[in-house]
């Protein structure tokens, strides 16, 4: 008994001497790994010095053109703790390390609540880190996420807490800190966004500016997300309140505070081309990167057409906005490459939003909404200039530009009379009868002279002969990625009844102009780094999206004067002597939006007119508002490349005689759908009509319109469409 007591003994003090041996060892490890990470602690005045040396620069296609420099020139200047607001101090203490004055540059608490919030949403999305450790990040270290940066991070923080008081760090970091536009520390951003120093904020300024920390550009007051970035402001201020820093009145008084930002910001060329590039720039590189790696970013912009094109749109805003159209947006993209050679997102970025008062958002209640890009971002009904993509799926499926429909009043709810007379069925939806924009009706038309003269009934037959569905396959393998709502688009399809970008439309129609290949629309040429390294270059490669012969019957059509000018009249804005130029206009149907889109073999050119709030204008179309700035850009490139013609069609053959308008004679007057199957039109086998469900409400159309004596319909319209 007593020599297992000793051999127990013996066993406990060898463990014992083990543990201290291990102590000792582990006790060595964090001194020189305390050492490793703390012997080029930096000295003081390090922290008032700049760390982001290197900007990011952003190009025309000449590289000449400096368009925007990120970060190039910052802006700061350096004030003592005592010239800063106690509103600041107490706003960013709040959001972003409310224990500051109580930890010792690392905060437990706040890293064990961050890290069970994660587990909580299974999610990496709060952070832990204390101001001290935000400091040491942005002047020192990066935002890798290794184990090296962070013990590293740890360390320095509370080296860095032992060294210096309180303040001292707090200061550093207020004059450190980026707040976007350029502006690097307190007392830029406050004159930056307000016009008036750090020592002067308010309360709700000072929340703002505390709002912008953790995305600047995504929460930029002269961008997209303002509603946000205001809506982050109250929640900072509430959380003020709850931490004592201000009672309840100052909280209602702050939230009632208007807030008068900076008219001016940073100079910057072609702003929303920019943003949109700098956008993709921060999706794949970050922030910080675009900070501190000075890139060199070439871009597809073609700045003298962009330089055009901009002071086109201004010239022509005094008329537009006399017909209450108070916004123009405009795309040039070159078809062959998808490189976008000019982009406009509104009227004048730098302008002032109307009427006074109106919420930015877009859309929202803003006649004109300057920082909004209508271009990449506007939803908006394309009215007829979608038509195109119902005709080539159309000529996709056999039909041709000389297939006969009839351009008659006709009923396309089948709930409905066929007589095209009640307004609404017996289940209370609206019937539907579609008019032309002057009220006639032409009979006997082929789809060439449809989609030219842009009449309306022919093309909602078109769309049910070429089914929906089919029509919405070929607009997304074009590059219209907007309309993914099948079950919400009816027969209107075709007269613009879903929402698309100006960008992707324009790009789209480059599709035909390059004979059915489709290259998406591309911004950056190619990316530098500091030292003239290629880190990223423009490779995309067209691909085939729509067949040869499609592409050529729509530009033929499209390219047709003749054909338009029954309604346009011979000498339209559409048409350019001794050039070849394809065309389409659109207009909603409370006139809300005027389009037009058009294209040369090397230039795709759209532009849409109208309204942030989508309200309507003084009912102009696209022929009267988007038409001519349409044609004084594309003139300016025909004018300036090689003159390119369009590749004619082949000539149809093989095929049932009735796709290309060869009606009996001796027939009476029948629909297409008396002599073809819509499922197979090709086929010249005679179908059963009675199975298809509008073949009575179409001949009932047609008879209604030979018995009413038509009116003269070779008087030529002077309003288009």
């Amino acid at each position: 008994m007593n020599l297992t007591n000793k051999r127990k003994r013996e066993i406990i003090l060898t463990i014992l001497k083990y543990l201290v041996l291990f102590g000792l060892v582990l006790g060595i490890f964090i001194i020189l790994l305390f050492f490793y990470y703390t012997y080029d602690l930096p000295k003081p005045e390090k922290f008032t010095e700049s760390p982001f040396i290197q900007s990011t620069k952003i190009y025309d296609r000449t590289g000449k053109v400096l368009l925007y420099d990120i970060y190039g020139e910052e802006k700061r200047e350096i004030v003592p703790f005592n010239k800063i607001s106690d509103n600041i101090k107490h706003s960013i203490l709040t959001s972003e390390d409310n224990r500051f004055y109580q930890h010792g540059g690392i905060d437990f608490s706040s890293i064990l609540r961050s890290i069970l919030v994660d587990l909580k949403f299974q999610s990496a999305s709060q952070g832990g880190s204390t101001i001290t450790q935000q400091l040491i990040r942005s002047v020192y270290l990066t935002n890798q996420k290794t184990l090296g940066r962070k013990i590293r991070e740890i360390v320095l923080a509370i080296e860095l807490e032992k060294k210096y008081s309180k303040d001292q760090i707090f200061e550093w970091y207020l004059n450190q800190i980026p707040f976007g536009q350029n502006a690097y520390g307190i007392e830029s951003a406050t004159q930056t966004y307000f016009n008036k120093p750090a020592s002067d904020i308010s309360l709700a300024e000072a929340a703002t500016l505390t709002a912008l920390i953790p995305g600047p550009s995504y929460y930029s007051p002269y961008g997209s997300h303002k509603n946000l970035l205001l809506q982050k402001k109250d929640y900072i201020l509430d959380r003020m309140e709850n931490l004592g820093y201000i009672n309840q009145q100052q909280l209602v008084d702050a939230k009632k505070e208007e807030l008068h930002f900076s008219d001016k910001i940073k100079p910057i060329k072609a702003p929303h081309f920019v943003m949109y590039v700098q956008q993709y720039l921060e999706n794949k590189y970050g922030d910080n990167f675009l900070k501190e790696k000075g890139l060199k970013v070439y871009t597809t912009l073609d700045w003298d057409l962009q330089n055009y094109a901009e002071q086109v749109v201004k010239e022509a805003d005094k008329l537009n906005t006399s017909f209450d159209a108070n916004n123009t947006a405009l795309v040039v993209i070159n078809p062959k490459n998808g490189e976008i050679l000019s982009l406009i997102g509104s009227k004048d970025y730098f302008s002032k939003s109307y009427p006074k008062g109106c919420e930015q958002s877009g859309n929202g209640g803003c006649l004109f909404d300057p920082q909004f890009d209508v271009a990449t971002m506007g939803l908006r009904q394309p009215g007829s200039s979608f038509k195109p993509f119902v005709y080539a799926t159309a000529f996709k499926k056999g039909y041709t530009p000389n297939t006969v429909l009839w351009d008659v009043k006709t009923e396309f709810n089948t709930n409905c009379d066929p007589n095209a007379n009640q307004e609404k069925d017996s289940l209370g939806q609206g019937c539907y009868s579609p008019q032309n924009y002057d009220g006639l009706y032409r009979g006997k038309v082929s789809l060439r002279s449809a989609l030219d003269q842009s009449l309306n009934v022919p093309s909602v037959q078109l769309l049910y002969l070429a089914g929906i569905k089919d029509s919405l396959q070929t607009a997304n393998d074009m590059g219209i990625t907007t309309l993914n709502e099948p079950d919400r688009y009816g027969l209107s399809l075709v007269l613009g009844g879903g929402e698309v970008t100006l960008l992707e439309i324009t790009s789209a129609y480059g599709v035909f102009a390059n004979e059915g290949s489709k290259t998406p629309p591309v911004s950056i040429l190619k990316i530098e780094d500091n030292e003239g390294n290629i880190i990223e270059e423009n490779k995309k490669q067209a691909t085939k999206v729509l067949d040869t012969q499609t592409a050529r019957q729509i530009n033929d059509v499209l390219s047709d004067n003749n054909a338009r000018a029954p309604i346009f009249g011979n000498n339209n804005a559409l048409y350019f002597n001794n050039y070849q130029v394809a065309a389409k206009t659109g207009t909603t149907q409370y006139y809300n939006d005027a389009w037009t889109i058009g294209y040369s073999p090397f230039a795709s050119v759209g532009v849409w007119v109208g309204n942030n709030d989508n309200s309507s204008t003084n009912k102009k179309t696209g022929i009267g508002l988007a038409a001519p700035i349409w044609r004084k850009v594309m003139e300016k490139l025909l004018t300036t490349n090689p003159k390119e013609n369009f590749t004619k069609p082949d000539l149809i053959q093989n095929t049932n005689p009735i796709l290309l308008g060869q009606i009996p004679p001796e027939d009476p007057p029948h629909s297409i759908l008396y002599y073809i199957n819509k499922n197979d039109p090709k086929n010249t086998t005679i179908p059963n009509p009675n199975t298809d469900p509008y073949y009575l409400f179409w001949e009932t159309a047609i008879k209604n319109y030979l018995n009413s004596a038509p009116t003269n319909l070779d008087t030529k319209i002077i309003l288009t469409p």
